[in-house]
């Protein structure tokens, strides 16, 4: 929770990221890929699944490295720092998992 005390600055947001090229570049990257899954019949309209790609976008990603369709939940549980930038494309649903195997 950043914004306790103070207000949450939309407006400076916006201007350095929301109206910059590399949002533009890579949400148009994410609807491809979601049209290229549903015409393959791996996803359907509003299923509640995601197109995961297997290297993050914002880890130099494309969509030609592969993709996988899952659950939104699953693929939307990664870890993040305070920049909210992607730290680990294994969740910790996963690792604790991995762990008691």
């Amino acid at each position: 929770m950043p914004y306790v005390n103070k207000p949450r600055p939309y407006k400076k947001e916006y201007e350095q990221y929301q109206g910059s090229e590399e949002q533009k570049k890579n949400r148009a990257q994410r609807n491809k890929s979601r049209r290229q899954a549903i015409r393959e019949g791996k996803a359907e309209k509003g299923d509640g699944t995601d197109v995961h790609h297997v290297k993050a976008l914002s880890k130099g990603g494309t969509n030609k490295n592969g993709l996988k369709v899952v659950p939104a939940s699953k693929n939307r549980s990664f870890a993040r720092d305070a920049d909210k930038k992607l730290v680990s494309e294994i969740s910790k649903r996963e690792r604790k998992s991995a762990n008691t195997k």
